[in-house]
């Protein structure tokens, strides 16, 4: 037996017992000759203290220890000198006396101290397993454990089936670029990495699972950030025979039950909801962060008849003219200004027009194209007053809102707002559009993926392909301004996944050789269903409080896709290339 109890079992109703622990060396000071250890397992510390004068061999034995080196401590359980005990840990009050120390193994020299924060990232990388030792990454491992399991037991209680999809699948349009993975016995053609189990649930549904979930490995080939992996996982779920309120429901019941066991918290549910014309037309983004103000205005009436020339002109085009109000920002220094009219360009907008209120005076050059009542109105609509900033926005629609909704985040974090750390504002955003168009492919996309169904009583503007004024069945949850999850109810009659399919411009033959299963399936009696999923890594960074998904994951890749620590992606044999029919590039000859 290594130990009889962890390294944060014991307490003051254990002096006097004998104990056996095991962990690492966190911590050793010598004050004088005796030796002090704080031993360290998962659970905690405990101070150990070698007295040469109790144990002269054991103290000399433990003068070599080093931090992160492996012990094995026996010994009895004293308490304190009163004055050194330590209110701030849980074994604060005892120490062990030792009579038997084992070292069991020993550490080389550190990559960086266990008790510090590390500045170079690849370094922590490189060493990910010595990384993990750190409190804070070993209790995001266990937060991310009890999100997992409350998860299973939630979905469990309602009667929702836990099933494994492939992880070996087919590529098929899906809006990310697929990994994919050559076929030894089938030379020449290739398996792809699941983007999601989007076809595999719809499929379940067809064979009557009814109700499905699983928490599930996927993966995208695209460029990385904070929140985003080459591989991640999502809580994927899906159900026959439900309305977006069936799904809004057990999702509300699910996330209670993880913040009920992560934060010990109840969530106030059911969540608010905000259309996607709303969220976009309120705050510029479909994953608005609700617990700062500062939304958006519209002025189109103000300035309808204004002789402002680049208002009058957006409206005149169909366009919309908005503004927010940064409260207290009048202060705003060249460089910010700067910075701000440098984001307005980057998402569309042609400058950046704005009014600062010093002193009683409105200052900026667009000033003196206002009629007095117009500034009178603005002071009234946007709640104007002395140290504010008001920022406008004139283009079409979509463009003045992003735009006000990237200024509006960015000079959040310029003034250093923050908001209460236990705010929890969940925000469903629904009806959103069916398609999104791109200039660059000069086609119509869908917006989530192509198995999304129209609103009913948007049928008609799809069947006239008016696609610009088509919403979608589909619905995100947001969780203090980041998306969380997404979902949608789902094509299950053939003819209109057809029809889908043609919208996007997905040739009929291509239909088959790509989705032919989907569409024989739905063929044999598909039962209306619908479904969301979530990403688990990105709801771990919440109630974790971290700013990166690769902190609450045990082996993230860093920021170029790579593994550091096991140095991959790497080279592989010639002859593995063989076996699978491949030739690289640079290997064949000119």
């Amino acid at each position: 037996m290594y130990r009889t109890h962890d390294c944060n079992s014991i307490r003051k109703t254990d002096i006097g017992k004998q104990v056996t622990l095991a962990g690492w060396v966190n911590v050793t000071r010598d004050h004088g000759g005796v030796i002090f250890i704080d031993l360290r397992d998962r659970e905690g510390l405990t101070q150990v203290v070698f007295r040469p004068e109790e144990n002269a061999q054991l103290a000399r034995q433990a003068h070599t220890l080093r931090s992160e080196d492996v012990a094995e401590v026996s010994g009895r359980v004293a308490a304190r000198l009163p004055g050194t005990e330590n209110p701030n840990l849980a074994t604060g009050d005892i120490e062990v006396i030792p009579n038997q120390l084992r070292i069991l193994n020993r550490a080389d020299t550190l990559p960086f101290p266990i008790d510090a924060e590390p500045q170079n990232e690849d370094l922590r990388m490189t060493h990910r397993y010595f990384d993990l030792r750190r409190p804070r990454l070993a209790r995001n491992l266990r937060v991310r454990h009890r999100v997992a399991k409350s998860t299973r037991d939630f979905l469990d209680s309602q009667g929702y089936v836990e099933v494994e999809t492939p992880i070996l699948s087919k590529s098929t349009p899906e809006g990310a670029r697929d990994f994919l993975v050559p076929s030894r016995l089938t030379p020449g053609k290739f398996y792809a990495l699941p983007q999601a189990p989007q076809q595999y649930k719809q499929l379940l549904m067809v064979a009557g699972v009814e109700k499905y979930f699983q928490i599930a490995k996927c993966f995208r080939d695209e460029d990385l950030r904070a929140d985003r992996q080459p591989e991640f996982t999502q809580i994927d779920i899906e159900a026959s025979f439900v309305t977006p309120d069936d799904i809004f429901k057990v999702t509300e019941g699910m996330l209670a039950a993880i913040f009920k066991a992560t934060r010990i918290i109840e969530i106030k549910t059911p969540f608010d909801r905000l259309t996607y014309r709303e969220a976009v037309s309120r705050y510029g983004s479909d994953k608005p962060d609700r617990r700062f103000e500062m939304e958006l205005v519209d002025l189109g009436e103000i300035f309808r008849e204004s002789s402002v020339k680049v208002f009058r002109s957006a409206l005149d085009a169909g366009g919309v003219v908005k503004a927010i109000n940064a409260k207290g920002f009048a202060g705003i220094t060249i460089g910010q200004a700067d910075e701000l009219t440098e984001i307005a360009k980057l998402y569309g907008a042609k400058g950046l027009a704005f009014i600062k209120i010093e002193n009683g005076e409105w200052k900026s050059p667009i000033v003196k194209f206002f009629s007095e009542p117009e500034k009178a109105a603005l002071k009234s609509k946007l709640k104007i007053e002395e140290g504010d900033c008001v920022f406008f926005g004139a283009d079409k629609w979509e463009v003045a809102c992003e735009v006000l909704g990237r200024l509006r985040l960015r000079i959040l974090e310029m003034q250093k707002l923050m908001p209460p750390a236990e705010i929890w504002d969940f925000l469903w955003v629904t009806d959103f559009p069916l398609f999104e168009w791109s200039p660059e492919e000069n086609k119509w996309n869908a917006m989530h993926h192509p198995f999304t169904r129209p609103k009913a009583e948007d049928m008609p503007l799809f069947e006239a392909k008016k696609f610009p004024d088509v919403r979608a069945e589909a619905y995100d949850i947001v969780l203090n301004g980041v998306e969380i999850g997404g979902g949608s109810l789902r094509i299950y009659e053939p003819e209109l996944q057809e029809k889908m399919f043609e919208a996007l411009g997905i040739r009929s033959e291509d239909q088959q050789s790509q989705f032919g299963h989907l569409l024989r399936a739905l063929r044999l009696g598909a039962p209306p269903h619908g479904g969301i999923a979530l990403g688990l890594d990105r709801l771990v960074m919440l109630i974790a409080g971290e700013q990166s998904i690769r902190d609450v994951m045990a082996f993230p890749k860093n920021n170029r896709g790579m593994d550091l620590m096991t140095n991959s992606p790497g080279e592989v044999d010639p002859r593995q290339l063989r076996d699978l029919s491949l030739k690289l590039a640079k290997d064949k000859k000119l």
